[in-house]
């Protein structure tokens, strides 16, 4: 059994201890299922003992998963990935990150799960008794598309193990010590965090710069770094100011989007064509798609002496996408027709994608988190059927404001993401990653 527990520079045989703890498990929320409470067995091996300054491996395996595999889906082998979090208290304190391979045997439908271990590297840099309790961990499932279920513990959880740490000679830091593992790999080889928690910070994130509104002289362009604004002299072009916006997404989409969006405006008539541009690679993949898979919209909410909203759809993917990847949406385009005279303001909403896997249609939902900035402002002149106090949205064709198949945000998402679960007749696509109790009379149901 403890075969695949290799430890780094210990002065000890390895030990393994198991602890169960209740625990509720969340499945992805595009699947309509509600959480399901269940019983986790873990068994933790690291060494007896070892000296300040070793760096140790730590083994997670998961000797009894909170659930079964529910009676929907058989799951294919090599499909199933853990990651988790180990605790680490007693002589330190923060968090270890644990990750296992994607690895499997084939797994019948109402059968028990098969997990890998999972792994991570401890560097001691303090002497004294060290704590290991697990702590969260999260199950994904590649097939038929990527999905998440998140586990948690239900109540306080005792410790798995301990290594009696002492000073061999090497440099101490002050307070705990802990690793974690970066990115897609089992650890991150010896990098060391100090007391008060490991926190870090996602590599996507920006923000703005700048403050002000600003306008260069002569109407016919605008300075970046300020907002822009668009009225006579002949201007037909209104360059967007470059905003960062944030967004929560639903699974099996991205947990959120950091995004830089730019919303520029051209002039035609009393009307204006909007196209609105994204940064690179603001979400990997969900599943490897075909060329078409993708598709996003995004809507523009209109304010200052104008309301209402206007929904800007893009072109689909021209390439295909691998899972996992890094992904550039494509520009979007909508018509704003103004429903008020005077200054008005175009500031980024929420974002849909739309994937095609197969014959199912599959929408995630991005809702932007706190104020959305302004990146346009506009002088603009009152039209009929213009926007004011609804919606003068029209898509890249010319069609509604909320497209054919795009879903509404607000209040009608959870409506919407059961219907989807429910596509070609049944909640198999999700099915394989809802490691739940639930009966199969309840899931008909």
């Amino acid at each position: 059994m403890l075969g695949g527990a290799g430890i780094l520079l210990t002065a000890s045989p390895a030990l393994a201890a198991e602890v169960s703890y209740k625990t509720e498990c969340i499945p992805p929320s595009i699947s309509g299922l509600p959480p399901v409470q269940g019983t986790t067995t873990v068994q933790i091996t690291a060494p007896a003992q070892a000296k300040v300054g070793d760096e140790v491996e730590v083994v997670w395996k998961t000797v009894v998963a909170a659930s079964k595999n529910p009676d929907v889906l058989d799951l294919d082998k090599d499909t199933v990935k853990p990651t988790g979090t180990i605790k680490v208290g007693g002589a330190g304190s923060g968090t270890l990150s644990m990750e296992g391979p994607r690895q499997n045997p084939p797994i019948k439908k109402n059968s028990p799960m098969i997990l890998p271990e999972m792994k991570g590297k401890l560097k001691l840099d303090k002497a004294g008794d060290i704590t290991l309790t697990p702590d969260k961990y999260t199950i994904n499932v590649s097939k038929p598309i990527s999905t998440d279920t998140k586990c948690s513990p239900k109540e306080s959880v005792g410790a798995a193990a301990t290594i009696k740490v002492t000073d061999g000679g090497g440099t101490t830091s002050s307070g705990g010590s802990t690793t974690t593992s970066g990115g897609s790999t089992t650890t991150s080889g010896g990098s060391t965090t100090t007391s008060g928690g490991s926190t870090t910070t996602s590599g996507g994130s920006t923000t703005t710069s700048g403050g002000g509104t600003t306008t260069t002289s002569g109407g016919s362009t605008t300075t970046s770094g300020g907002g822009t604004s668009g009225g006579g002299g002949g201007q037909t072009d209104f360059p967007g100011k470059q905003v960062s916006v944030n967004m929560a997404c639903t699974s099996p989409g991205p947990a959120s989007i950091a995004s830089k969006v730019t919303i520029d405006a051209k002039k035609s008539g009393g009307s204006y064509a909007l196209t609105v541009k994204t940064g690179k690679g603001v979400m990997n993949s969900p599943a490897p798609l075909p060329k078409g898979g993708l598709t996003p919209s995004m809507v523009i909410k209109i304010g200052g002496a104008d309301s209402g909203t206007v929904t800007v759809t893009g072109t689909p993917n021209p390439a295909p996408l691998e899972a996992g990847k890094p992904v550039d949406l494509t520009d979007m385009t909508g018509t704003y027709k103004p429903g008020a005279t005077g200054k008005a303001t175009l500031s980024p909403g929420d974002l849909t994608i739309n994937v095609t896997l197969g014959g199912a249609k599959i929408v995630i939902p991005c809702k932007v988190q706190g104020a959305s900035p302004v990146s346009l402002e506009l002088d603009t002149t009152k039209q009929a059927g213009g926007a004011a106090g609804g919606s003068g949205n029209s898509g890249a064709n010319g069609g509604s404001g909320g497209g054919d198949d795009l879903a509404h945000t607000g209040a009608d998402d959870t409506g919407a993401l059961r219907a989807l679960a429910l596509v070609a007749g049944t909640v198999i696509l999700l099915g394989g990653a809802v490691f739940t109790f639930t009966p199969w009379a309840r899931l008909r149901r």
